[in-house]
């Protein structure tokens, strides 16, 4: 978000994984002539760095829906590669249908095997030994995990940034409104007292 700051009552701006705190406008006469802005320029600076705001918010709940889509995808892969350590040695063979493509599915006879293929994407396909595919999906399960966590937090506090601008917005815009009455309501006092 390159926008410039105006400065507003409070503390200095801070901000989480790049994105800059609102700041909560206690006086707005004195945050206007702090800022040098006037009341449209103040609200249309808010209104700007609100719409940031929903651009950041959109696209930290995309990724947040891609992680949450491979965490369970994850879980299962640690589930067969289990399955299959689990079944090494018994001499059984394992029947599995498994999916080729979307929608598309193939059934295939596993014999006792140590090692198991990883799709890592990007057109990429790896073997591994069964406990090095184990370690691997554990460590890629607790990273997704993690950014989750980091995801849910930066969302959280987006979302606290986004209620404290539409606060200043409205208070910007109340505070116009009420100068404007007052200057309105003035000459027409004066009128009625000359009179």
């Amino acid at each position: 978000m390159s926008s410039s700051s105006p400065s507003g009552s409070g503390g200095d701006l801070t901000e989480r994984r790049g994105i800059p705190a609102a700041k909560f406008i206690q006086d707005v006469e004195t945050y206007l002539s702090q800022s040098g802005l006037d009341p449209n320029s103040a609200l249309a600076f808010h209104q700007e760095r609100l719409q940031q705001y929903k651009v950041v918010e959109m696209k930290l709940l995309a990724q947040q829906r891609d992680l949450q889509a491979k965490i369970p995808d994850i879980e299962k892969c640690l589930e067969v590669v289990a399955t299959l350590e689990a079944r090494k040695g018994t001499g059984e063979a394992l029947l599995a249908d498994f999916e080729v493509s979307e929608g598309i599915y193939s059934r295939a006879c596993i014999e006792d095997t140590d090692s198991v293929c990883l799709w890592l994407g990007a057109n990429v396909m790896l073997e591994y030994s069964c406990e090095e595919a184990t370690a691997l999906l554990k460590n890629n399960l607790e990273n997704a995990k993690a950014s989750l966590e980091v995801l849910v937090a930066d969302l959280q506090f987006l979302r606290d940034q986004v209620t404290v601008t539409q606060v200043t917005i409205a208070r910007v815009y109340n505070w116009d409104v009420h100068q404007k009455r007052v200057k309105q309501v003035t000459p027409t006092a004066i009128a009625a007292a000359d009179s």
